[in-house]
This record gives structure tokens, C-alpha cells and sequence, in this order.
């Protein structure tokens, strides 16, 4: 039970507790989906053109897994769009990041996390494919959303 400042039972927030709770477990279960998704996408190799399925579907997955992770901490349907556009914004100016090549940094991506997380080799053609996969991770997220709205039940009285 959630007592408010005047000592009653608050029903509204405790819901809201267990939306945000089962919103978080969800957005935890796509992360446990999306990674080995990604990293197998990457991987694929079914002929010449699967180069070009391996990028596009990891790049893809790219976006929709950064965006799980911040709405994993931002568990707030109305921020969806704010996400999309930061997540988006953020790994454009990361793809332009891999044009700079300190030292510090060339050690870091030498590393597979630093591979994984911040790339190698900048390419304009990973550039239109961002909006794509915030646009799908958007859809994802809203998915998510509305499932919880279904799985919660009507609003505690």
C-alpha cells in the first residue's frame, strides 16, 4: 500500500508503480531479444547481398536497442518521440565520431565493446538507416506501451 502526504491509501501511484515496473520488464525482455538479434544480423553471410542485409538489419537493431535502454530508464510513454530523436541524434554524431582517430579512442575501439558500441569506420550509408530503425524502435516502444496498457487492466479506483 502507497499512503500520500495526508496518510490515505494512493492507489493511483501504486498503479502507476506497476505499470512502470511491468513497462521496465518488458523493455528488459526486447534488450534480451534485440542483442543477439543485432549480433547474429551482423554475422549473416547467405551470398553477396548478405552484406548489405547484415548492415542494414544491424544497424537497425543498433537503434532500437539504444533505444530500449533509455526507456528502460525512462520508463514514460510520453517521452517516446524525445527518445527517438536523442537516440537518433546520438548515434548520427557517433557515426561522425569515427572520423576522429586519437589515440585514446582507437584503443577503445580496438576493444569488442568499443567495436559493438562506437564502430569503426564511418559510412554515409549508415546515415539514412538511424530515422529507419528510431522509427522502428518508436513503433517497438509504443507496442510495448499499449501491451502494458492491456496487461494492467482498467485504472484502480
Amino acid at each position: 500500500m502507497v499512503l500520500n502526504r495526508k496518510g490515505t491509501n494512493d492507489t493511483r501511484r501504486q498503479g502507476l508503480g506497476f505499470v512502470h515496473r511491468s513497462i521496465r520488464l518488458r523493455t528488459a525482455a526486447s534488450l534480451v531479444l534485440i542483442v543477439p538479434l543485432g549480433f547474429w544480423l551482423r554475422r549473416l553471410n547467405l551470398g553477396p547481398e548478405s552484406r548489405w542485409i547484415a548492415n542494414w538489419g544491424g544497424s537497425l537493431s543498433y537503434e532500437v536497442f539504444w533505444m530500449l535502454v533509455v526507456f528502460l530508464f525512462v520508463p514514460r510513454p510520453q517521452r517516446i518521440t524525445a527518445i527517438a530523436v536523442g537516440v537518433c541524434a546520438a548515434t548520427c554524431a557517433l557515426e561522425f565520431a569515427q572520423l576522429w582517430h586519437p589515440p585514446w579512442l582507437q584503443m577503445i575501439r580496438s576493444t569488442f565493446l568499443g567495436r559493438a558500441v562506437l564502430g569503426t569506420a564511418f559510412s554515409w550509408w549508415d546515415l539514412p538507416i538511424y530515422p529507419v530503425g528510431c522509427a522502428l524502435g518508436w513503433l517497438w516502444l509504443r507496442r510495448l506501451c499499449k501491451w502494458g496498457d492491456q496487461a494492467a487492466g482498467p485504472p484502480a479506483h
